[in-house]
């Protein structure tokens, strides 16, 4: 897993409405909230390489991807974003050609913060557009209209921001197929060269989810898509971005050739990343040995602005080889058992690759030359192929969920 280079990601929790759908830590804070948070993540820039020493891990220096998300970082004042910006310059290298990645909502990107933004070097937005149907996306807690994503993407590019991805969700509540295909047909005329679709996430980590397991109607619940229409509508979402030459390279996510999201390929390549903030994530090599560290960041706002440590957990050989299989099946190139057995011997890669077979005439799997990866049936039943491949070894030292 080595790598002379570094992702970084920042988690900026606050937001302006907590939208239904939502399950991340994030949420409605107070304004003077902002300051004292982006004090607590310089903090941890400066002390991250004494972290890396105290805990074994390595460091790379050499940033290559930042990522700022959320919550919604453009909500953060210019002067704490010119600010954070110039201490993690400080501390770490910025490749010259890195990927700088902000997530911003739609109608919520003042002037004055996107040239913050541009003169600190960000050259990649994502804008959480969710749905572009008026009534469909304020009814989830989103406080944009479509015009004003299309001025927002007017403004981005203006400002010589190219790099744009949108994010679509199928399954909210009172979706039906014309209005998904009215929004993946803006999407497509608007020319982005990047875009993410995510089927609607029940569990209850959100409030519309919550409602859903209860059986109760509060957030328009009983209106959400069935699971086959919503399946419908991402099966529809491949073939129409496919179409306007988005090509699925990833579950959820589709580009434009050489506009992938390299910070997000990160994770899915088992390459290192540090994660500074709320609720985020981090994995590391062992500076001597062959272990990776995966530490994730308190998930309670209070808890992290008053210093709580991360959670640290030590992966062998075995559990790498576990996450290389179902988060290299993540993507669409998928994965090569004689790459794996190059960096974890036959041993481990030989019973992986007896699943595979068997996935492989079940239809879930396909292999081509030497690759095994999702069928189109496959994707949309990733999870119970995964877990196929972490029933390999007993409950008590099975790896993780990764992550996001």
């Amino acid at each position: 897993m080595r790598n002379n280079s570094l992702g970084l990601y920042f988690s900026v929790p606050f937001c302006r409405s907590k939208c239904t759908y939502c399950n991340f830590a994030s949420g409605v804070y107070p304004a003077s909230e902002h300051a004292r948070y982006v004090d607590r993540l310089l903090e941890d820039i400066a002390r991250a390489p004494e972290w890396a020493v105290r805990t074994g891990a390595e460091l790379p220096r050499l940033a290559d991807t930042v990522y700022l998300g959320g919550g919604t970082p453009s909500l953060l004042a210019p002067e704490l974003i010119r600010k954070l910006f110039a201490v993690l310059r400080a501390h770490f290298s910025l490749a010259p050609d890195a990927e700088i990645t902000v997530e911003c909502a739609p109608g919520q990107l003042p002037q004055p913060t996107l040239e913050a933004l541009s003169e600190a070097g960000v050259n990649r937005v994502s804008l959480g557009v969710q749905s572009f149907v008026d009534s469909e996306a304020h009814s989830s807690g989103r406080l944009h209209s479509r015009a004003a994503v299309l001025d927002d993407l007017r403004r981005l590019r203006a400002a010589g921001i190219q790099n744009l991805n949108l994010d679509l969700i199928a399954g909210l509540a009172g979706q039906t197929f014309a209005s998904w295909n009215e929004s993946l047909a803006v999407l497509c005329d608007t020319g982005v060269p990047h875009a993410s679709v995510y089927m609607l996430e029940v569990d209850e980590d959100s409030r519309l989810g919550r409602e859903l397991l209860s059986g109760g109607a509060r957030y328009r619940a009983g209106l959400v898509p069935s699971d086959d229409a919503i399946v419908r509508m991402y099966m529809a979402a491949i073939e129409r971005l496919a179409a306007a030459g988005l090509v699925q390279y990833e579950i959820s996510n589709f580009a434009d050739p050489g506009f992938e999201s390299r910070h997000n390929l990160r994770y899915w390549r088992r390459r290192p990343y540090l994660g500074i903030g709320l609720d985020a994530s981090s994995m590391l090599a062992e500076a001597t040995g062959s272990r990776v560290l995966r530490a994730t960041t308190h998930d309670e706002l209070k808890g992290y602005l008053d210093g709580a440590e991360p959670e640290m957990e030590w992966l062998d050989l075995a559990h790498q080889h576990e996450e290389a299989w179902f988060l290299g099946l993540r993507l669409n190139a998928g994965v090569d058992p004689a790459e794996l057995a190059a960096e974890f011997g036959a041993g481990p890669v030989a019973p992986a690759l007896e699943t595979a077979v068997r996935l492989a005439a079940d239809g879930l799997l396909e292999c081509s030359g030497s690759r095994f990866r999702l069928t189109p049936g496959g994707r949309l039943l990733s999870n119970e192929v995964f877990q196929q491949f972490l029933d390999l070894r007993p409950d008590d030292v099975r790896s993780p969920t990764p992550a996001r």
